[in-house]
């Protein structure tokens, strides 16, 4: 008997573990919070779930993963803003921003942003959700999203996996999920982070032309080159700010800059980078000798990298030299690529790049637990289904990026539409002086000044995972939306005089 019941416990085992573990496509787990932010106690709901996204026969074929956070006291929503989050990669879940950023819960983490045990989650007392209710979504094959049936629904992978293919289909899924959720009459936001940056610069006009959904603002966070080009000489000057702020950091610079704060050293760099370095590196191979051993001693002390590597370089020190010679000397630690702050240790001192990006293993090290710990645990979302902290997504189409202009476009046509782009200093995957090139090329007329502002961290990448800029970028975030607001009966329109 006993053999028995272990064979019949063997095959109805072998049954459920040979099902296909699928994702429901449209469904929906509800839980009620409450958050203490700037000393004031808030109650909302989160909304969990999947909403699907259907081609032109109206079959589901792809099935995104999504919260929703909905403050409980505001009654009428007409006036209250929603923000639509988005990460990046592309490939990456909308976990980063979610859980470290702007919603009501964040890692449990040190002051700057390193793993600790035991990990989780804690309030997060800077969240924006007091202004602003706010949605997590997740594309195609990151976090819980899928593709469904892909064989069977004959999907063609083009249709999801490249810069245009994106914008599209997310239009498309945030259409709806606004008719759904009754959020119409709402101011609404964009926020990106990385690549995000490129979807939401192209969500911009997408929606605006193709939904007849308009705005009131998109923020950038460590923003991409959204499709602006910057190849040659000026790509090689905007490096330089960007070094000489990790250089500070790490103590790598002349006592003479070493000394000053970090708000003197740049701008005087940034200067240096625009009106003598750049002129120079146009001549390329004609430039004198003589200039270009002084614009290498200058560059030397500007990044603690020494000048006859940079005249080993043509002057042009690659970001992954940069990232290896840094520290070479101390201890032969490299620094980080997204945040320079973080060290990392390479099989050998010698070569040309690090072995890996410290500050990646060191997010994903506290991020993986505390996902997948605060989804099924508090907000009751319950599947078998992998997080994916980044998704199969590649080959991805890259051509036709003007997400640049895409936003420009949708600006001109929206007089309500502003932009904030936030950056770190010591971020050297999308550097801080690209995202300022960025935003003075954005409106090349320069009549829209007056509607871009930039805001600058001391950290990387992720500038809120450092515990004072958490602070200081979420209350420039609510400063944004609050000052973009239009008065009441204020007209959405240009005027001449």
């Amino acid at each position: 008997m006993k053999f028995f019941t272990l064979l019949a416990s063997c095959f109805l085992s072998i049954a459920v573990y040979s099902q296909k573990v699928e994702l429901p496509i449209d469904t929906m787990v509800v839980s009620t919070h409450n958050v203490t932010i700037s000393g004031k106690n808030i109650s909302y709901t989160a909304q969990t779930g999947t909403q699907p996204v259907w081609n032109e026969k109206g079959i589901p074929v792809a099935s995104l993963f999504y919260t929703y956070y909905k403050r409980d006291d505001i009654k009428n929503t007409e006036n209250r803003p929603l923000v639509i989050s988005f990460n990046g990669g592309p490939g990456s879940a909308s976990v980063w921003m979610h859980l470290a950023y702007t919603g009501p819960r964040i890692l449990k983490i040190d002051d700057e942003g390193f793993p600790v045990q035991p990990y989780g989650v804690k309030e997060n007392p800077y969240s924006i959700l007091d202004v602003a209710d706010i949605v997590y979504v997740n594309p195609v094959n990151t976090g819980y999203s899928r593709l469904i049936d892909p064989e069977e629904n004959k999907t063609d992978r083009k249709d999801f996996f490249g810069v245009q293919a994106d914008i599209k289909y997310l239009a498309e899924w945030v259409n709806t999920f606004v008719t759904r959720k009754n959020r119409w009459l709402s101011p609404k936001y964009l926020i990106g982070e990385s690549y995000g940056t490129t979807r939401v610069s192209g969500l911009a006009l997408e929606l605006q032309n193709s939904h007849w959904m308009y705005l009131n603002g998109v923020i950038l966070v460590s923003p991409t080159e959204i499709g602006i080009e910057r190849d040659g000489p000026v790509e090689i000057a905007n490096r330089l700010p960007y070094f000489a702020a990790a250089a500070w950091y790490h103590k790598k610079l002349p006592s003479s800059l070493q000394n000053k704060d970090l708000d003197e050293v740049l701008p005087e760099v940034e200067n240096y980078a625009i009106n003598t370095l750049l002129p120079v590196l146009v001549k390329g191979g004609f430039i004198e000798e003589n200039k270009k051993k002084e614009i290498a001693a200058k560059m030397s002390s500007y990044s603690g990298i020494s000048e006859k590597v940079f005249l080993q370089n043509n002057l042009a020190v690659p970001f992954q030299y940069f990232w290896k010679e840094l520290m070479r000397e101390d201890g032969g630690f490299t620094v980080g690529r997204l945040d320079s702050r973080y060290l990392g240790m390479d099989s050998k001192v010698a070569g040309d790049s690090p072995d890996y990006n410290a500050e990646l293993t060191s997010w994903l090290h506290s991020f993986t637990p505390a996902i997948n710990y605060y989804l099924q645990q508090d907000l009751n979302f319950k599947t078998d289904i992998k997080y994916n902290m980044f998704g199969p997504v590649h080959p991805w189409d890259r051509s036709g990026d003007n997400s640049g202009e895409n936003l420009r476009q949708a600006m001109a046509q929206n007089p309500n539409l502003d932009v904030l782009i936030q950056s770190g200093y010591y971020d050297g995957a999308t550097t801080y002086f690209n995202a300022k090139y960025s935003m003075w090329q954005l409106d090349p007329s320069g009549k829209m000044q007056d509607r871009l502002s930039f805001k600058a961290y001391r950290s990387g990448h992720m500038m809120y995972l450092r515990s004072e800029d958490l602070k200081n970028a979420n209350n420039d975030i609510r400063d944004f939306i609050l000052k973009s607001l239009p008065k009441e009966g204020e007209a959405a329109k240009y005027s001449a005089q």
